[in-house]
C-alpha cells in the first residue's frame, strides 16, 4: 500500500504547491514511485507545475525524474445512491487507482475548507502543514493571547485535523504523523521568529505535531515554477556552479525530507 502524504492548510500562500512539488520530485529522484493529487480544483498550482514540467522537459528533449500526476476521475451523478458524495467518490476512486502502483501518494490541499481537503486530511498516513512564520498564520492552528506567550485554544484547522484523527482511530488505522513546516524565514525580525518558534513549541505539545524547517524566502521558488523545476534539477539543465542561496536551498530541502522520516526514505541528494 501507498504511503499518502498530504499537504494542507487552510490558508493560501504558505507554500503548499511548491512544497509538494520538491518533496514529489525528491522522492522521485531517490528512485521512488510517486502519484500526486491536486485537490484545489479552481487554481490547480500543483497540476500546473507538473504541467510546466512535462512542457519544459519535452521541449529541451530531457527526461527528469517526476511525480505521475492525476486528475480526480468524473463521476456521473447518476450513479450515486443516497448519502454518497461525488467528491468523496472521486478522491477515493483517484487513491485506489494509485495505491497499488506507487510507493507514496502526494495529495497537495487547497488554501481553503473544502469537502475535498477534509476527506483527504483523514487519508493522510504524514500530514504536512506549511507555515509562514507570522502570526498571522498561526492563528489558523491557536488563539493566542495579545502578548504571543498564552495559547487560548485550538483553531479551525487544528480542529479539522483532530477530526480526521478520530475517523482514522475509528477505522483501525495508524495515527497521522503531523508535521508543522515554518515556511518563507526570513532574515530579519528575530523576535518574532522567537516567539513564533516558542508558541509552536507549546502548542506542538498540547495538540500533537512536529515541527520542521522549511524553505525561507528565495526568489528562486518564483523562478522555477514556470518550468516546472526544482532545486534538485539545476545541474540537469546546464548550471554548473550554484550560488550560495542555492546551495542553502537545497540544504533547506534536504533537512525537510530528513525530518519528515518517510518509511524507506535515507537522504542521498
Amino acid at each position: 500500500m501507498a504511503h499518502i502524504i498530504v499537504v494542507g492548510n487552510e490558508k493560501g500562500g504558505a507554500g503548499k504547491s511548491t512544497v509538494s512539488m520538491h518533496v514529489a520530485t525528491a522522492l522521485a529522484r531517490m528512485g521512488f514511485r510517486v502519484g500526486g493529487l491536486d485537490l484545489d480544483l479552481r487554481q490547480r498550482t500543483f497540476g500546473r507545475y507538473v504541467d510546466n514540467r512535462k512542457t519544459f522537459c519535452d521541449k529541451a528533449g530531457l527526461e527528469l525524474p517526476s511525480p505521475t500526476y492525476h486528475e480526480l476521475p468524473e463521476i456521473d451523478p447518476a450513479t450515486l445512491q443516497d448519502g454518497e458524495n461525488i467528491y468523496d467518490l472521486r478522491l477515493s476512486a483517484a487513491v485506489a487507482e494509485l495505491e497499488d502502483k506507487n510507493d507514496f501518494i502526494l495529495i497537495d490541499c487547497p488554501g481553503s475548507h473544502t469537502r475535498l481537503s477534509q476527506v483527504a486530511h483523514s487519508l493522510a498516513d504524514t500530514l504536512v502543514t506549511p507555515l509562514n512564520d507570522s502570526f498571522v498564520d498561526f492563528d489558523l492552528l491557536a488563539h493566542i493571547d495579545g502578548n504571543a506567550e498564552k495559547i487560548l485554544g485550538p483553531s479551525v484547522y487544528s480542529e479539522m485535523v483532530w477530526n480526521a484523527r478520530q475517523l482514522r482511530a475509528q477505522a483501525g488505522l495508524q495515527p497521522i504523523d503531523w508535521i508543522v513546516v515554518r515556511n518563507r524565514l526570513g532574515a530579519q525580525n528575530m523576535v518574532n521568529k522567537e516567539k513564533m518558534g516558542k508558541a509552536l513549541d507549546r502548542l506542538a505539545k498540547r495538540i500533537g505535531f512536529r515541527t520542521a524547517p522549511g524553505f525561507n524566502e528565495r526568489v528562486i521558488f518564483r523562478e522555477l515554477f514556470p518550468r516546472g523545476l526544482t532545486l534538485l534539477d539545476l545541474k540537469d539543465i546546464g548550471v554548473k556552479q550554484l550560488n550560495i542561496s542555492n546551495v542553502a536551498a537545497r540544504q533547506e530541502l534536504r533537512d525537510l525530507i530528513k525530518a519528515l522520516d518517510l518509511p524507506g526514505v535515507t537522504v542521498d541528494f
